[in-house]
């Protein structure tokens, strides 16, 4: 319960930087779709769906004794169409949440870094301080799978849309129908083919204990170490 409260608020930020960066890189290629419907912001109420942000993350969470939580922010509308230049404009806007998570993925590994300084300067708050840095954790980990899984090429994920572009035109028209599928191919690989999200979030993992291990040394307390429960 303590680490879903500590990892919620920060999945739920970076859910919103996903959507927020495809609806300021849409609005930067031509695209005033998401602007005029006032998602081009920070602000989580536009862009939260109730079941996909809230409801189903905390279900698999709970359901799963913390080991998988899945869900999403409301997809930003987007208008190809609108784009100064097609290809270039769709390749750097389905790319812009993947690259938003992780940098939010480092940027939280500097504030855990940064927290240890601060608990140098003022000892009384390490307690708080290391509760923080589990959240910053958290994030690292939250943000890598966000990331990486938004890479898979099934659609409607932004991997999909990159996809495209390297298809035969004809092959590709046939390819993004299956988004008119909604989420159901996407259930149905993660329900039956787990080994192809088990590969493609393999760097997720990688880069993980890359990140964990280059901000350990500077852990206030035991706390912080999200292998103790």
């Amino acid at each position: 319960m303590s680490d879903f409260i500590l990892a919620l608020p920060i999945l739920i930020f970076s859910l919103v930087a996903h959507e927020y960066a495809h609806a300021r890189t849409a609005l930067w290629q031509g695209d005033d779709t998401a602007y005029m419907l006032g998602r081009v912001t920070l602000n989580p109420i536009p862009h939260i769906d109730p079941w996909m942000t809230l409801l189903l993350p905390a279900l698999l969470w709970y359901s799963s004794g913390g080991a998988f939580a899945f869900g999403g922010a409301k997809p930003v509308p987007i208008e190809t169409r609108k784009f100064r230049k097609f290809v270039r404009g769709d390749i750097i806007v389905s790319s812009a949440g993947v690259v938003t998570n992780l940098l939010l993925a480092l940027a939280c590994s500097a504030v855990f870094i940064g927290l240890a300084g601060v608990a140098k300067l003022v000892p009384g708050l390490s307690g708080g301080l290391g509760v923080l840095q589990r959240m910053m954790a958290w994030g690292i980990w939250l943000n890598l799978v966000l990331g990486f899984f938004n890479l898979i090429p099934i659609p409607p994920l932004d991997g999909s849309r990159v996809f495209y572009h390297f298809l035969p035109p004809e092959l590709g028209t046939k390819y993004r129908r299956i988004e008119q599928l909604g989420f159901i191919p996407l259930m149905v690989v993660l329900i039956f083919l787990p080994g192809v999200t088990h590969f493609f979030l393999a760097p997720a993992r990688w880069g993980f204990g890359m990140l964990y291990g280059l901000v350990s040394p500077f852990g206030i307390g035991r706390i912080w170490d999200l292998t103790i429960r």
